[in-house]
Parts: structure tokens; C-alpha cells; sequence
């Protein structure tokens, strides 16, 4: 006969065994791995309000009291992408969950939030990267309606502990280097690069008003020593004909609106509705002359556009082979390389829905 207390001790030992591989499992499930998740986020008309929940919020894009402006139809949608945040987790079955959802991305995230970085550093990139996607679309949109927009080269950033801290500032407007005028960031650029690291560089800029000459010692490149360095990043502070305000708060961020933004500017500048009163959704990033540029999550933009009940999307040419890998929800997808590919497809298709316009294949 087996002894009852041996009995009792191995009745002990699996259920101790069962209960510790149970609490085990579910601690595997609800421990937070190193992913992010990717889903559609709401879309917002760049022909509306912002926010548009608010019947009492100003128009997205608002113009000068003497600009002169035309009527539209339809929507110019720009789409998001609803991201978890630096901070935030995702369990092994929440991605488990995501991963077999065709509409949400499972991705590392040290692609999306490189060297942990920090909430309030993404979302004082984003902001940054929202602040340049204004400016560049304000100046493309005037272009193309016919505007002329200059621009002189500006101190966007100076970089901690660099050649330039304590000598260049943010804003401050270069006028000339080494006693040469320049008007563009390549410009500058090029100057500085005629020197040898740790030889001085001279620099005329305009700081609130005033003009003033500044010395800056170079130093070398980290990564390559024979290349000099000033420590700052370099931009274009442009001078606009007429008075548009981009009333897009931090609620948003990131550059890929851009493309959208700028139509929205193009329509309402220039007479006839580019949308032919069709909901039209779309996304790109755009810089001061034009050029659309790839982004990221267009399977989710997609998805959230489609969800709005969108005819026509706008897909940056970078972009097209994925997006067409999967469902395209019922979408038109017009390809664009440059903001007067969307202006003419857009402008095609409101005239005949079923123009041959540039597409994703």
C-alpha cells in the first residue's frame, strides 16, 4: 500500500507545481516587452475647424482681413497614427493581441523612441518637426499659387557644449559668413566648411534687430576629424506676402501632414474646389519647394481614413509599395511626388471621378 503522507506530499508538490507555472504564465503575458503599438487615429479636415469637437474653435487655416480667398467643398483630410507613448507599455498579449490585427503595427521601440528617450523629448521633437511642417507648407502652398516667398538662412538650434554655445543663438539670422553674403542654409554650410577644425569663423547675424559680428572657433567632427564643425543646426526663416495662420495646436505632431496642409492653403487661395465636394484624405511630408516625402504608419492612415468614409488617398510615391501590401479599404490611391501632382490629380478627379490620375500599383 502507498503511504498515505507520500500521497499527500506529491498531491502538494503539483499543485504547487500548477499553481506556480499558472502565476508564472500570467506574469509572461502581463510583463511589458520592448514593442510599440501602431493603430489608426482619428483623421481632421484641413478645410474645418480645429478642434473640430468645438463648434466654437477658429478654422484650421485663418488668412489676413485683405487676403482674398475662395469657397470649398468636401474634405482635405490629413490622417494620424495613434502610437504608444515613450512612457507607456504594451504586455506580451496586448502585442500578441495587436500583431494579428491587420490594422495595428507591432514595431521595437527603440525604432520609435531611439536611446529611451524620454515623453517630454519625443514630444518636444514632434513639436518641433509640426513647427517646420507649418512653415514649409505655407511657403510650397504660396508657390504654387503664384506667391513669391523668400527666406534667409537662421540659428534653428546651437548645440550644447559646442563650438557656438554662448557665442550664436536661436533665431539669430546669418547675413554673411567671412564678410561673404548668403541667403541660403547650403550657403552657410558650404562657408564654414572651407576651413580647417579649431580655425575661427566669422559670421554676420541679425539678433531682434541688430546687426553684429560673431567669432566661433571650430571644432572637429566627432566622427571625422578633418571636417570642422560650428555646433548649430541651420534653417530658413521665410518672409510671407500675405498673413496665414496654421491654428493646428500640440494635440498633433510630426511632419507628415504637411502635404495636406499645404492643399488646404492652395484651395482656399486659388478659385474651384480641388475636391469636387469628394471627402479626400492623404499624408506626406512636403518641404518649401514642394518635394513629398515618405512617412510612416500609411497602413494605419489607411485604415483611419477609410473609417471617415474617404473616396481618394493621397500616397507619397516612397510609400506606394506598402501600401498597396494589403487591404486598400475600398481607397483610390493617387501617387504624389511633388504638391503639383496632388494639385493636378485632384483637380483631374474633380472634373471626371474616373480621370486617369498617377496611382499606387
Amino acid at each position: 500500500m502507498s503511504d498515505p503522507s507520500q500521497l499527500s506530499r506529491r498531491y502538494t508538490t503539483m499543485v504547487v507545481a500548477t499553481i506556480s507555472l499558472i502565476v508564472l504564465t500570467c506574469a509572461a503575458f502581463l510583463v511589458p516587452v520592448p514593442y510599440v503599438t501602431e493603430k489608426p487615429g482619428p483623421v481632421f479636415n484641413t478645410l474645418g475647424r480645429f478642434p473640430p469637437t468645438d463648434p466654437d474653435s477658429p478654422k484650421m487655416f485663418t488668412f489676413g482681413e485683405d487676403v482674398r480667398t475662395y469657397p470649398t467643398s468636401g474634405t482635405l483630410d490629413f490622417t494620424t497614427v495613434s502610437v504608444t507613448p515613450a512612457d507607456g507599455k504594451v504586455s506580451l498579449v496586448g502585442a500578441l493581441q495587436a500583431y494579428f490585427d491587420g490594422d495595428v503595427s507591432v514595431v521595437p521601440k527603440s525604432l520609435v523612441y531611439p536611446d529611451d528617450e524620454t515623453k517630454e523629448e519625443s514630444s518636444a521633437q514632434s513639436a518641433a518637426q509640426l513647427d517646420s511642417s507649418k512653415d514649409n507648407s505655407r511657403v510650397a502652398a504660396l508657390r504654387a499659387a503664384g506667391f513669391t516667398v523668400t527666406g534667409r538662412p537662421v540659428v534653428a538650434r546651437v548645440v550644447k557644449d559646442g563650438a557656438a554655445e554662448g557665442s550664436l543663438k536661436t533665431g539669430d539670422i546669418v547675413k554673411e559668413v567671412d564678410g561673404v553674403k548668403v541667403s541660403e542654409p547650403d550657403q552657410v554650410v558650404a562657408a564654414v566648411g572651407k576651413h580647417e577644425p579649431g580655425e575661427d569663423v566669422r559670421l554676420t547675424v541679425e539678433r531682434k534687430g541688430k546687426v553684429q559680428d560673431v567669432t566661433v572657433t571650430t571644432k572637429a567632427d566627432p566622427n571625422d576629424k578633418s571636417i570642422p564643425r560650428i555646433g548649430i543646426s541651420i534653417g530658413t526663416k521665410f518672409s510671407y506676402p500675405i498673413k496665414i495662420d496654421n491654428n493646428v495646436g500640440r494635440q498633433i505632431g510630426g511632419p507628415s501632414a504637411g502635404t495636406m496642409f499645404a492643399l488646404a492653403i492652395y484651395d482656399k487661395l486659388t478659385p474651384g474646389e480641388l475636391t469636387g465636394g469628394r471627402k479626400i484624405a492623404g499624408t506626406g511630408t512636403i518641404d518649401a519647394d514642394g518635394l513629398v516625402g515618405s512617412i510612416g504608419g500609411i497602413r494605419q492612415k489607411m485604415a483611419g481614413a477609410a473609417r471617415d468614409d474617404v473616396d481618394v488617398f493621397l500616397v507619397p510615391a516612397a510609400n506606394c509599395a506598402e501600401a498597396t501590401d494589403g487591404d486598400d479599404h475600398g481607397l483610390t490611391l493617387v501617387k504624389i511626388t511633388k504638391l503639383k501632382d496632388a494639385i493636378s490629380s485632384l483637380e483631374a478627379l474633380a472634373k471626371d471621378p474616373k480621370a486617369t490620375v498617377p496611382a499606387c500599383s
